[in-house]
């Protein structure tokens, strides 16, 4: 191994642990909100989005109701809808979080959208962010910025367990 994939590999677990530690605040909830990344923004973009995981901790279905975060003037639920070859985003109002498999915000597919951009999202920078849940309550967590081209958390940097108000 070079130096530089220990020290990078180094420095995503370290980013693990410090994510996990922000999210949790010693409350029993009934969702983990798990791998919050979002893609670095290009140039002057506006938009931008965060994929994440969710897990119903209770075995009991839940809903995300809301998102909300500092670094853009919307953040909004979006899903991804194929019409022959052609994909069309639609803003949904709330996103089942499934009692019995991880319900998974990906590209493609689930995700939240950010609008109005105040700043570009610069890769290895976080993303505050707060997800309102139907009976899981508030949970706030912080999403990793991964290069612009990524398709996933990795496995690893991003991950937060989830626990809000």
């Amino acid at each position: 191994m070079t130096r530089f994939t220990v020290a990078m590999l180094a420095a995503l677990a370290c980013a693990s642990v410090f994510a996990r530690a922000q999210a949790h605040d010693g409350n029993n909830h009934t969702v983990d909100v798990v791998e919050p990344w979002a893609r670095a923004t290009a140039g002057m973009s506006k938009t931008g989005a965060i994929y994440l995981t969710i897990t119903a901790k209770d075995g009991n279905p839940d809903r995300l109701l809301s998102v909300a975060t500092p670094v853009a003037g919307r953040a909004e639920m979006h899903t991804t809808i194929k019409d022959g070859d052609v994909a069309k985003m639609r803003h949904v109002s709330s996103i089942e979080v499934n009692p019995t498999a991880p319900t998974v915000l990906a590209p493609g597919g689930h995700h939240i959208m950010l609008t109005d951009l105040k700043a570009t999202l610069k890769e290895g920078e976080r993303v505050p962010l707060t997800l309102t849940f139907e009976k899981g309550g508030t949970v706030k967590v912080e999403a990793l910025v991964r290069a612009a081209g990524a398709m996933g958390s990795g496995g690893s940097g991003g991950s937060s367990s989830g626990h809000g108000h």
